[in-house]
């Protein structure tokens, strides 16, 4: 519909940041070509690529190639009472012009850039540059924005006033393109980078929290071989919900589940002076509604227990609770046959609140029943104050 066409600036760029593939269309020796490719936009100029010997690149060497380029978001769909008026909702970029090939090296450089942080931003300066047989073996072209216009439908159903009676549904369903969790490729030994995390923060957040004793930090796939070395002990895993991994493969879809889990922020413990992994703990059960989180899922090597690195990681999750989230309730649930990390408990100053029966169930298939603590905030000062001395004074 022409009344929905627009030339504003803002929003035909806007449309092309947003979309990750365009189709470019050309003619080649009389027969159209419409191609899918990735696109970045530099100012009023968008950039594409391609093979060095493809037919667009080549057809555009003598002096240009008339293309058309287009990008569509789907932003929902329209289903009416009457088929005629099913629609969807959209924002559209169609622009024309001569593609020229990009021959300017400097010119090249920016736009590879681009393309690279439009797939996700940042990763142009955290990935190794084309070397120059790539770069013979890569065309980019350039379209300077001119002739283009943009189409936008928003809104609900159109259908027909003699339609509104009809008894059939109508309505929106919306869509958008959500990003995934990053999995790793085989061999990764880096952390996950910071521009391919979520933008968490608050109650679902993972900062690094710092003590004397301990570095708790967000675990990553990377973690996977420390953690099943520290944890390589069949008295760690007597009481988790979890089958103790036979192998570092095994322990990696562990933390793979931990990481994927929505409602679990988990974390790896570090040794501060040397880096050496030490065990994992999370937040998890989080309900800032309520104002209420609990802290478990602790995995810590055998050597560590009854060590102050147990002490001072509930510490600092326990301060990051009550002192920055806010909280109003902290909770603890353990194995009602795990005396010993019931004492844990009850030494950190939780109140044992009772039983919850057949509450999980084990690794073996029976069902254990959870004795639930908690801690509430009025609680805290005098627990931290008691730790926090215990900690100083050398002990646990």
């Amino acid at each position: 519909m022409s009344e929905r066409a627009s030339y504003d600036a803002d929003l035909v760029h806007s449309v092309l940041d947003e979309g990750y593939v365009c189709h470019v269309g050309f003619v080649v020796d009389g027969e159209p070509r419409v191609l899918p490719n990735l696109h970045a936009r530099i100012g009023d100029t968008v950039y594409l690529h391609g093979s060095t010997g493809s037919s667009s690149a080549l057809a555009a060497r003598p002096g240009g190639l008339p293309i058309c380029v287009t990008v569509t978001l789907i932003d929902g769909l329209v289903l009416a009472r009457s088929q005629f008026h099913h629609s969807a909702n959209y924002r559209s970029v169609v622009a024309h012009g001569a593609a020229r090939l990009v021959t300017d090296p400097g010119e090249r450089d920016r736009a590879f850039a681009a393309l690279v942080d439009k797939i996700m931003p940042g990763r142009a300066a955290d990935s190794r540059p084309p070397d120059t047989k790539e770069l013979a073996k890569t065309a980019v072209l350039a379209l300077t924005l001119q002739e283009v216009s943009a189409k936008v439908r928003t809104g609900g159903v159109g259908d027909d006033e003699e339609d509104l009676l009809l008894p059939h549904w109508a309505g929106v369903v919306p869509l958008k393109l959500v990003a995934g969790q990053p999995e790793p490729a085989p061999g990764v030994l880096v952390p996950l980078p910071g521009y391919l995390r979520p933008a968490e923060d608050g109650w679902r957040g993972a900062p690094t929290l710092r003590g004397r004793h301990v570095v708790l930090e967000r675990l990553d796939h990377v973690h996977t071989e420390g953690l099943f070395a520290a944890l390589d002990d069949a008295e760690v895993w007597t009481h988790l919900t979890v089958a103790r991994p036979a192998s570092a493969a095994g322990m990696a879809a562990i933390v793979d589940a931990a990481i994927k889990d929505p409602a679990r922020t988990p974390f790896v413990q570090r040794n501060p002076s040397t880096g050496e992994i030490l065990g994992s703990t999370s937040f998890y059960a989080i309900d800032e509604a309520r104002r209420s989180i609990a802290i478990g899922h602790t995995m810590l090597g055998r050597p560590h227990w009854r060590t102050a690195i147990n002490t001072e990681s509930k510490l600092l999750l326990m301060a990051h609770a009550f002192d920055t989230l806010g909280a109003v309730r902290l909770e603890w649930h353990t194995d009602i046959r795990n005396e010993r990390s019931q004492q844990a408990i009850a030494r950190l100053g939780a109140q044992r609140e009772g039983l919850l029966r057949a509450h999980r169930q084990r690794p073996d298939g029976s069902w254990r029943d959870t004795v639930c603590f908690s801690m509430l905030a009025d609680e805290w000062p005098a627990a931290r104050d008691r730790l926090t001395a215990a900690l100083e004074a050398g002990g646990r």
